[in-house]
């Protein structure tokens, strides 16, 4: 068993025996294999290294292959203006965003650079991942930072900049051909990207105002250069280019002012005046740029006048900077801010009637106020200074780019007329578009209501009509752990139809619905992994779609691409134009009103019950005590850190045992479910509900297409899963299984430590716990195969299923191996004397819990490779002792604490691999 075609033979092997004993786990006891033989010398970590490099390949290729999948070109691309439909019809599709993109930076940079260059290079093109590409001994990773996070967002907007132009200029192009005497009219607009890196506050305290405007400056230096080098391919000489060049250097040196050191009131004061200050070269807006373009494109010749307008069009997109910008606060943070200007109401309800009368009164008295940077300095509220940074950006960087303020955990009206009294004391009312995040439990199942009762207040009506929309957002992150990711979809498509209904009944039918849906970049947090159309229908759904129309109402859809997973769409030219061209032809913003009507949506008395049986069932494994130890027995030691924000809060030793779900976000949730083997959150429940009415629930779904593409969203992560290797992990704390491994004679070396971490584990309740959860998860597989047997099956190849998933059951078994030496190790360390309140048990329970950094730490402490000695103090009078040395404990370095590291660092490669096969970063 030294070669991964070994191992996955031995794991077939050791599956047939299942037929034999049932509770025989092959995934384990394929892990006691190699661990046997790393314990007897037979195999070494170093030829470890070489087994996970391999697989860490065949993950890379997976993921490659998945996204060449889903941005295959069709046989032969149709146009995009239709063969039947009038110029009128070409204008109004084109003129509008068929979607806006958001490039946000949630923990998702899983791959390193260097991964992601051979996934994308992999995926753009034909060949395989190469595995010379793969080492055994890769350089260690780099902290992700949020500079590493802004540039990597930048770099693939530019990308979907340059791919955009390309779809406009075929957009003209095809007018130009079908319409010769029109189409110098068109304003195309096929797509708007935005970005949150920098300006999202939610959860993090650790951006400061002046990083958002520095990036806000940098962003739009890039802008103004990339403008620049753009008009200069037209025309060389073109007049425009000397603005356009003095601007973006403006820029460029007021965003390095506000990359530095600020902390001095003078340097504060010489940053801000040289921005403020009337200056020719700090250029708000581009609208008589634009109109330059345009009437030049009026006369001019084909080509040229085809790349003004592609330039000019470019120009209306973004405006002064790489994209439109989203703020992002919580509702707690709004609510803290206000209070300080309720005066002698400070303590009133916000939830109460009271309260909205009093803000609906703020809202109408409230006068804008001045002002500055000093104002933006000296102020201590989150909210107040976000409201404030965007007031400085629209007097000082950029007039015209709206901006978006999204306000996480709204789950009352309240809230929203908070912003908006905000809003409009800062003087940025008529450029902030506030929009609430539904995503808790609460807020989904309440929304309807709070839309209502939002879209009834005069203020927000009136302001909603001035911006020309209304702004909400969806999303599966908190959503998707803690109802489910089908009764989230569910759930989230239901509050969109509502949104329509209460756009039409309060007389806003004739403006513009912009639904963001953060859906994530995975199956395990909503994004649909079959699928480009399945990905963009499955949080916006076809009759979501069709309510919006049918009530008049314009849909600006708007999708997130998170993260070094999202970017990965993105990471070259080709792939950046592929996916942009995909999405074009799906025309996301679209509604065919003629599609014939989905039973899933009539056949309520079937479907609203099965939807609420597996929420239901969703919510019995969220409440269990049983499912949260699952989910926290390593804390976050399964996973490598992906972001630059914090994925959990601090906790002691003590309070990892009784860790709550809360404590950990959501992105992190998801990956841990995927690395013990089984989405929950995905597929548990939909044989549990389908049970008591199996038939009609099957041909329910068999008939529907939204049932179809529920069924396709589980059988993906169905034909990863395995119950076998939940069940597995539980078993690294058995504590008989410890004191039973040596009972033989097999492996006398290990007595002393099987015999310590046997002792040791007694009390521990993660094996039960492990094995409560696999036994309710295997009853609901049960109903769930029960189910499948009255369903199609799917279009799969089952040699190639099966294939992968011996490959993840290597996968895990190597972990599993690495993590027994790791215990064995741990308990095998020498005694040491208390210091600071850690003791030999806090240690082992550490490594045990995977904060094997903080455990290493202790051990270097208690014992250092190298003691102080005699010679490092420059003494002129002589000694003769100590006459043994000055030796520390090297020795211990090199049996202890350096396997623990190694294994640990190879235990982190394997759970990219693992994720790659998922097609997931968290």
């Amino acid at each position: 068993m030294k070669t991964v075609a070994a191992l996955e033979a031995r794991l077939g092997d050791l599956h047939q025996r299942t037929r034999e004993t049932p509770l025989f786990n092959p995934v384990f006891q394929l892990s006691l294999d190699v661990s046997r033989s790393l314990e007897a010398g037979e195999i070494s970590l170093d030829y470890l290294a070489e087994l996970v490099a391999q697989l860490e390949c065949d993950g890379l290729e997976a993921r490659a292959r998945k996204l060449r999948t889903l941005l295959a070109p069709p046989a032969a691309p149709a146009p995009l203006a239709g063969l039947d439909e009038d110029f009128d019809t070409f204008r109004e599709r084109w003129e509008r965003p068929q979607l806006h993109a958001v490039f946000t930076a949630h923990p998702t940079f899983l791959l390193t650079p260097d991964q992601s260059r051979i996934v994308a290079a992999a995926a753009a093109g034909s060949d395989p991942v190469d595995p010379a590409s793969c080492s055994s001994e890769p350089p260690p990773r780099r902290p992700v930072t949020l500079e590493h996070e802004h540039r990597e967002a930048m770099a693939a907007m530019a990308r979907a900049q340059d791919a955009r132009d390309a779809i406009t200029a075929r957009l003209l192009t095809e007018a130009e051909a079908r319409w010769p005497g029109q189409w110098r009219s068109l304003r195309p607009l096929p797509f708007r990207f935005a970005s949150w890196v920098g300006y999202d506050m939610d959860g993090r305290t650790d951006i400061g105002w002046h990083t958002s405007i520095a990036f806000r400056l940098q962003e739009k230096a890039a802008r103004l250069a990339r403008y620049t080098q753009s008009l200069a391919a037209i025309d060389a000489g073109h007049p425009l280019l000397g603005p356009l060049t003095r601007a973006a250097d403006f820029a460029a040196a007021r965003a390095g002012d506000f990359a530095g050191d600020l902390g001095d009131a003078e340097a504060l004061a010489a940053a801000a005046n040289r921005l403020t200050q009337p200056s020719d070269d700090n250029l708000l807006t581009l609208t008589p740029l634009i109109a330059a373009l345009e009437a030049e494109a009026r006369d001019a010749a084909s080509d040229r006048a085809v790349a003004l307008l592609t330039l000019a069009a470019a120009m209306r997109a973004d405006g002064l900077g790489m994209g439109w910008i989203h703020f992002r606060v919580n509702a707690k943070q709004l609510h803290n801010a206000v209070r300080r200007r309720l005066g002698d109401a400070q303590a009133i309800d916000l939830a109460s009637k009271g309260a909205i009368v009093t803000l609906r009164r703020m809202v109408d008295e409230a006068q804008p106020l001045r002002t500055n940077f000093a104002a933006l300095a000296t102020e201590s509220s989150t909210a107040i200074r976000q409201f404030l940074a965007m007031a400085q950006i629209l007097k000082h960087i950029d007039a015209d780019a709206p901006i978006r303020m999204l306000v996480a955990e709204c789950e009352q009206p309240a809230t929203v007329l908070a912003a908006l009294y905000f809003a409009k004391l800062f003087g940025v009312e008529g450029k902030v578009d506030v929009s609430p995040l539904f995503e808790t439990e609460t807020a989904l199942e309440h929304g309807g209501r709070f839309l209502d009762a939002l879209l009834a207040e005069p203020a927000y009506r009136a302001y909603a009509r001035a911006r020309g929309r209304v702004a909400v957002q969806t999303g599966f992150s908190d959503a998707g752990r803690f109802v489910g990711q089908v009764p989230a979809a569910l759930a989230i498509e239901r509050l969109q139809g509502r949104l329509a209904e209460a756009m039409a009944a309060n007389g806003l039918g004739d403006i513009a619905a912009l639904v963001f849906n953060t859906h994530g970049e995975s199956m395990g947090r909503g994004a649909h992994p079959a699928s480009l159309a399945d990905r963009l229908e499955w949080p916006l759904s076809p009759w979501a779609k069709r309510r919006f129309a049918r009530a008049g109402i314009r849909l600006e859809p708007e999708v997130s691409f998170q993260g070094g997973d999202g970017y990965l769409f993105f990471a070259t030219p080709e792939l950046a134009l592929a996916t942009l061209t995909r999405i074009a032809e799906l025309r996301p913003a679209d509604a065919d009103t003629g599609a014939p009507a989905d039973p899933f949506y009539h056949r309520t008395d079937v479907s609203l019950d099965f939807y609420r049986a597996v929420k239901e069932h969703q919510g019995d494994h969220l409440a269990s005590r049983t499912y949260a130890r699952a989910v926290t027995a390593f804390g976050l030691g399964l996973l490598n850190p992906t972001g630059s924000r914090v994925s959990r809060r601090q906790s002691d030793i003590n309070a990892d045992r009784e860790m709550s779900l809360r404590q950990i976000r959501a992105i992190p949730h998801n990956a841990i479910l995927q690395q013990l083997g089984y989405p929950v959150n995905v597929i548990a429940g939909i044989g549990s509900a389908a049970d008591a009415n199996r038939e009609e629930v099957a041909a329910l779904l068999a008939d529907s297409a939204r049932g179809q593409q529920i069924l396709r969203l589980v059988h993906r992560a169905n034909a990863l899963a395995s119950i076998k290797t939940v069940a597995a992990y539980g078993e690294l704390f058995n504590s008989a299984y410890w004191a039973s491994r040596t009972y033989r004679g097999t492996e006398d070396h290990l007595a002393g430590p099987c015999a310590a971490l046997a002792e040791y584990l007694v009390g521990d309740d993660r094996t039960g716990v492990f094995r409560r959860l696999a036994s309710r998860l295997r009853i609901d597989a049960l109903k769930f195969h029960r189910l499948l047997d009255l369903l199609p099956a799917p279009d799969e190849d089952s040699e190639a299923r099966e294939h992968v998933r011996r490959r993840i059951g290597v996968l895990q078994a190597l972990r599993l191996a690495l993590l027994q030496h790791m215990f064995l190790k741990a308990v095998a360390v020498p005694a040491f004397s208390r210091a600071n309140d850690i003791s030999r048990r806090d240690v082992v329970e550490m490594v045990l819990t995977l904060r094997v950094d903080e455990a290493l730490a202790q051990l270097r402490r208690a014992f250092p490779v190298r003691v102080p000695g005699p010679r490092d103090f420059p003494l002129d009078e002589p000694s003769d002792y100590p006459d043994g040395g000055e030796e520390g404990y090297g020795a211990y370095e090199r049996d202890f604490m350096t396997p623990i590291a190694r294994a640990h660092e190879l235990g982190l490669r394997i759970s990219t691999a693992i994720a790659n096969e998922f097609g997931a970063h968290g």
